[in-house]
């Protein structure tokens, strides 16, 4: 499940790049596509800084981490289909993408954080 989880994220990631790279180049549209691409490609290296975590909190802390990052992907995802009718479709595939990503995060939190309770 790990390495399955590392490889989605590092494929919304890229995902997120060729999306960008679709838009024209203006100082406009940079500020939201340099965003864009920053906080997607955050979500996969947290989420393999989380796998090597060192104790149980030290894993939350970085789900928690991915977790915002996720959050912030899809703000600009949602700015970039307010602003721009280029590639809806697209926008709205990653913003279910992230979605799901986001829903696993979550749920993995919960997870761990109910397995600490139990201890």
């Amino acid at each position: 499940m790990k390495q399955q989880l590392k490889n989605r994220t590092q494929k919304y990631a890229a995902d997120c790049w060729c999306l960008c790279a679709k838009f024209p180049l203006s100082r406009e549209y940079n500020a939201f596509c340099n965003q864009l691409i920053r906080c997607s490609s955050s979500v996969g290296a947290n989420y393999r800084a989380a796998c090597r975590a060192k104790s149980d909190a030290d894993f939350i802390n970085k789900l928690k981490i991915v977790e915002e990052e996720t959050d912030e992907s899809m703000y600009f995802l949602e700015l970039l289909l307010q602003v721009s009718d280029k590639e809806p479709q697209e926008i709205k595939r990653l913003h279910k993408e992230r979605n799901e990503l986001l829903a696993i995060v979550v749920a993995s939190i919960k997870t761990m954080r109910a397995k600490n309770r139990k201890s």
